[in-house]
Protein backbone atom coordinates (compact mmCIF):
# COMPACT_ATOMS: atom_id res chain seq x y z
CA UNK A 1 0.00 0.00 0.00
CA UNK A 2 1.53 3.72 -0.64
CA UNK A 3 1.02 6.15 1.82
CA UNK A 4 -0.25 9.36 1.32
CA UNK A 5 1.51 12.36 1.57
CA UNK A 6 0.37 13.86 4.98
CA UNK A 7 1.58 10.30 6.41
CA UNK A 8 4.92 10.93 4.74
CA UNK A 9 4.78 14.25 6.02
CA UNK A 10 4.34 13.29 9.57
CA UNK A 11 6.80 10.74 9.46
CA UNK A 12 9.54 12.92 7.52
CA UNK A 13 8.44 16.07 10.94
CA UNK A 14 9.08 13.05 13.10
CA UNK A 15 12.28 11.70 11.96
CA UNK A 16 13.66 14.68 11.45
CA UNK A 17 12.93 15.99 15.24
CA UNK A 18 14.33 12.88 16.68
CA UNK A 19 17.49 12.90 14.70
CA UNK A 20 18.22 16.56 15.32
CA UNK A 21 17.31 15.60 19.29
CA UNK A 22 19.21 12.23 19.16
CA UNK A 23 22.35 14.21 17.16
CA UNK A 24 22.57 17.24 19.71
CA UNK A 25 22.61 15.25 22.58
CA UNK A 26 25.02 12.12 20.84
CA UNK A 27 27.31 14.35 19.52
CA UNK A 28 27.19 17.69 21.58
CA UNK A 29 25.49 17.06 24.86
CA UNK A 30 26.73 20.13 26.97
CA UNK A 31 25.27 22.48 24.38
CA UNK A 32 22.55 20.44 23.33
CA UNK A 33 20.73 20.83 27.13
CA UNK A 34 22.23 24.28 27.91
CA UNK A 35 19.97 25.52 25.11
CA UNK A 36 16.96 24.45 27.83
CA UNK A 37 18.49 25.65 30.92
CA UNK A 38 20.33 22.50 31.64
CA UNK A 39 24.39 22.63 32.89
CA UNK A 40 25.71 19.20 32.66
CA UNK A 41 29.26 20.19 33.39
CA UNK A 42 32.12 18.39 32.78
CA UNK A 43 31.35 15.48 34.81
CA UNK A 44 32.40 12.44 32.53
CA UNK A 45 29.80 9.64 33.69
CA UNK A 46 26.87 11.76 33.47
CA UNK A 47 28.01 12.79 29.57
CA UNK A 48 28.61 9.51 29.14
CA UNK A 49 24.95 8.63 30.57
CA UNK A 50 23.52 11.32 28.65
CA UNK A 51 24.54 10.44 24.69
CA UNK A 52 23.55 6.39 25.18
CA UNK A 53 19.79 7.50 24.92
CA UNK A 54 20.93 10.23 22.42
CA UNK A 55 22.14 7.77 20.19
CA UNK A 56 18.71 5.54 20.66
CA UNK A 57 17.05 8.53 19.43
CA UNK A 58 18.87 9.43 16.31
CA UNK A 59 18.75 5.87 15.15
CA UNK A 60 14.85 6.08 15.75
CA UNK A 61 14.67 9.01 14.00
CA UNK A 62 16.47 7.05 11.08
CA UNK A 63 14.01 4.69 11.18
CA UNK A 64 11.19 6.75 11.19
CA UNK A 65 12.64 8.29 8.26
CA UNK A 66 13.25 5.51 6.30
CA UNK A 67 9.47 4.29 6.84
CA UNK A 68 8.62 7.89 4.84
CA UNK A 69 9.85 6.36 1.88
CA UNK A 70 9.33 2.52 2.16
CA UNK A 71 5.76 1.87 1.89
CA UNK A 72 6.83 -1.48 4.05
CA UNK A 73 8.22 0.27 6.66
CA UNK A 74 5.52 3.00 7.26
CA UNK A 75 3.36 1.26 9.67
CA UNK A 76 6.39 0.09 12.03
CA UNK A 77 8.03 3.57 11.28
CA UNK A 78 4.82 5.29 12.59
CA UNK A 79 4.37 2.97 15.86
CA UNK A 80 8.04 3.95 16.59
CA UNK A 81 7.67 7.40 16.28
CA UNK A 82 4.04 6.98 18.78
CA UNK A 83 5.56 5.35 20.93
CA UNK A 84 9.37 7.15 21.22
CA UNK A 85 7.29 10.55 21.66
CA UNK A 86 4.34 9.41 23.63
CA UNK A 87 6.64 7.96 26.19
CA UNK A 88 8.87 11.03 26.76
CA UNK A 89 5.61 13.48 26.70
CA UNK A 90 3.96 10.99 29.66
CA UNK A 91 7.52 10.25 31.31
CA UNK A 92 8.11 14.50 31.22
CA UNK A 93 4.56 14.77 32.96
CA UNK A 94 5.25 12.32 35.87
CA UNK A 95 8.44 14.06 36.64
CA UNK A 96 6.79 16.76 36.65
CA UNK A 97 4.12 15.47 39.13
CA UNK A 98 6.90 13.55 41.58
CA UNK A 99 9.22 16.88 40.93
CA UNK A 100 6.91 19.99 39.93
CA UNK A 101 7.51 21.87 36.97
CA UNK A 102 11.24 21.90 35.56
CA UNK A 103 11.19 25.37 33.85
CA UNK A 104 9.06 27.05 30.52
CA UNK A 105 11.27 25.21 27.86
CA UNK A 106 10.83 21.83 29.16
CA UNK A 107 7.49 22.24 29.08
CA UNK A 108 7.30 23.73 26.13
CA UNK A 109 9.47 20.19 24.91
CA UNK A 110 6.93 18.33 26.85
CA UNK A 111 3.96 19.69 24.74
CA UNK A 112 5.72 19.00 21.62
CA UNK A 113 6.61 15.28 22.39
CA UNK A 114 2.87 14.79 23.14
CA UNK A 115 1.71 16.96 20.38
CA UNK A 116 3.44 14.80 18.25
CA UNK A 117 2.54 11.57 19.73
CA UNK A 118 -0.69 12.48 19.25
CA UNK A 119 -0.43 12.95 15.34
CA UNK A 120 1.29 10.41 15.10
CA UNK A 121 -1.13 8.16 16.65
CA UNK A 122 -4.33 9.55 14.28
CA UNK A 123 -1.33 8.73 11.69
CA UNK A 124 -1.85 5.03 12.95
CA UNK A 125 -5.37 4.96 13.61
CA UNK A 126 -5.85 6.26 9.96
CA UNK A 127 -3.71 3.79 8.86
CA UNK A 128 -5.22 0.89 10.16
CA UNK A 129 -8.56 2.14 8.28
CA UNK A 130 -6.84 2.06 5.27
CA UNK A 131 -5.28 -1.69 5.10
Amino acid sequence: MEISKVHTFILVVAGLIAIVVGAGILFAPQAFHASAGIDLRDDVRLLNEMRAPGGAILVCGLFVIAGAFRARLAFPATMLAFVLYTAFGLSRLVGMAIDGLPGPALVQITILELAVGLVCGLALLRYRKLA
